[in-house]
């Protein structure tokens, strides 16, 4: 049987391809430090535009809420939090409902989250030591919160950035994925990560770029399969390649309800 013919124009893409591939690879490998700030700062700044709506995806209406609603969020989706904390916080209206709350029942009304044993020895905790420690009252610094039951650095980020308005970086799953992947560090250790990227993002934009990148990680950019030809950070990202590069292939793996505004933004 004969082989089909190959195009030249397919033929000669090919060596194009790896020669885009390898210049890419250069400049991103002969990047400077300014050359780097200013690369994020950009990339901040593009993901403000893709996302100008991005928020806290836990419902709250107050700090304590916040807390308790991150805390549930482990190895859990936003969405099942959600659907779990109206009834919650209607019946533990405060630290001191924690502190004394029934072990068995509190367990029944986090049970969806996962975890929920470990989870209520956090929630009974926190507002023990809240009551002990602070008069009930969720204190507004790092270093009183990670000292709280449940409640670790991240957590600690989380509820300062949009509970109290102070600045802070969110270093999860998707955050150390992706800035990872941008090459703004190599460091695994979220710590780590979140001091880096501190020292190249203004200070002011931290809450904000912890939204848009966990966006754009849960939206776009994915684990698995990122939609590259998608993506208005490509020019911009040493990762390039790593999804589909087709725009059509890559279109079809933008998530979430900003996916017509991405793809307009792209030109698809």
């Amino acid at each position: 049987m004969r082989k089909p013919a190959t195009s030249a124009s397919s033929a000669a893409a090919e060596p194009q391809r790896r020669d885009t591939s390898a210049a890419r690879a250069a400049k991103f490998a002969a990047e400077t430090r300014l050359g780097l700030v200013r690369r994020a700062r950009r990339m901040n700044r593009t993901l403000a535009v893709a996302f100008p709506d991005a928020h806290c995806e836990l419902d709250f209406t107050n700090p304590l809420e916040l807390a308790v609603a991150t805390i549930l969020s482990a190895q859990c989706t936003d969405v099942r939090v959600n659907m779990t904390t109206p009834a919650l916080f209607a019946r533990y209206r405060d630290a001191r409902a924690y502190a004394e709350a029934d072990r068995t029942e509190l367990e029944e009304y986090i049970r969806p989250t996962g975890f929920y044993r470990n989870k209520t020895s956090s929630l009974i905790g926190l507002g023990q030591a809240l009551l002990e420690r602070h008069d009930g009252v969720l204190p507004g610094n790092l270093d009183e919160l990670v000292e709280l039951p449940g409640i670790g650095r991240k957590t600690a980020n989380v509820i300062l950035g949009n509970a109290f308005d102070v600045p802070g970086i969110t270093v999860d799953t998707h955050f150390g994925r992706l800035v990872r992947r941008w090459g703004w560090t190599t460091e695994e250790d979220p710590v780590k990560v979140e001091h880096i990227v501190g020292e190249l993002i203004e200070r002011k934009e931290w809450t904000m770029l912890s939204h848009r990148v966990i966006f754009h990680g849960r939206r776009v950019c994915h684990a698995r399969k990122p939609a590259c030809g998608a993506c208005l950070l490509a020019k911009d990202c040493p990762s390039f390649g790593a999804g589909p590069t087709d725009p059509v292939a890559a279109a079809a793996l933008v998530k979430g309800p900003e996916a017509e505004h991405l793809l307009e933004l792209v030109g698809r």
